[in-house]
């Protein structure tokens, strides 16, 4: 793990492979350990830059998180000031949830850095009526940090057969939630809460590849269709069956469609 400064923050990442860069951007409650399967799939064929978001992991300033309200105009700066430190012009870029709505928000505010974006198990809105469930989410990480969100968010992220046969993986992804420092939380769940950017999505110009969980009850396929159908020429693929995480419960085929979509082979050709 390295650090290095970029706008205003101590930003920890990781950077490994060779070739054209490729950028992963994580959910929300966990850290650039959630992409350590992919990235060494890719690595090989790639520059793989991982990070962790701004009040996740190791990012934020010196032992403390930042305290938010955070926005995706904030934690998009967050991705391009890396980029400069690192003296990389553009990349491919490939966020889950949170990190797709930064992905479409890069698309948005630097489409210049983007090459090509894969959003998976993501939203470009979230709607008004949502906003008591996100009121209590903040509200139990603040009464009881955030080990209180754990077994709901893993009944979200993971289908019940996974949940069942990975124990392993429970316990790994578990930690990271509890983990999550609770006004990095916070901070990033107030800038989801109020996403609303499907009209805008349409003037992103970068190839763009959708991923969708066919079981995932957060995001589910319905909100990955509209982003899909909202970006010119977007595919959108479903993966089944796999939750919100798809990226851990389906890894090879998360990994087939990345690869293949970043190299820019036909789908059938992974």
């Amino acid at each position: 793990m390295k650090f290095i400064e970029a706008n205003g923050i101590t930003v920890r990442y990781r950077i490994e492979g060779q070739g054209p860069c490729v950028m992963l951007s994580h959910s929300l409650s966990c850290d650039l350990t959630m992409w350590d399967e992919l990235a060494a799939a890719l690595a090989p064929a790639f520059t793989v830059l991982r990070y962790d978001t701004r009040g996740h992991g190791g990012t934020g300033l010196p032992k403390t998180a930042p305290e938010g309200p955070y926005s995706f105009e904030q934690l998009s700066a967050d991705v391009t000031g890396l980029l400069d430190a690192l003296n990389i012009e553009s990349t491919h870029f490939i966020g889950l949830s949170m990190g797709g709505m930064i992905g479409q928000h890069l698309g948005l505010l630097a489409p210049q850095r983007l090459n090509r974006l894969v959003i998976a198990s993501s939203t470009s809105r979230i709607p008004p009526e949502a906003s008591p469930l996100w009121d209590e989410r903040i509200a139990i990480a603040r009464s009881q940090g955030c080990a209180g969100l754990v077994d709901a968010t893993l009944g979200r992220w993971f289908t019940p057969d996974f949940r069942a046969a990975r124990p392993d993986m429970m316990q790994r992804i578990g930690k990271l939630i509890a983990s999550t420092p609770v006004a990095g939380y916070a901070g990033c769940a107030e800038a989801i809460r109020y996403l609303d950017i499907t009209p805008r999505i349409g003037v992103i110009r970068s190839p763009t590849l959708v991923i969708a969980g066919a079981q995932d009850p957060g995001t589910p396929p319905a909100m990955s269709a509209v982003i899909a159908a909202a970006i010119p020429d977007a595919r959108l693929e479903i993966i089944s069956p796999a939750s919100h995480l798809s990226c851990l419960e389906q890894p090879e085929e998360f990994r087939r469609l990345v690869a293949a979509f970043l190299s820019g082979r036909e789908r059938n050709t992974a």
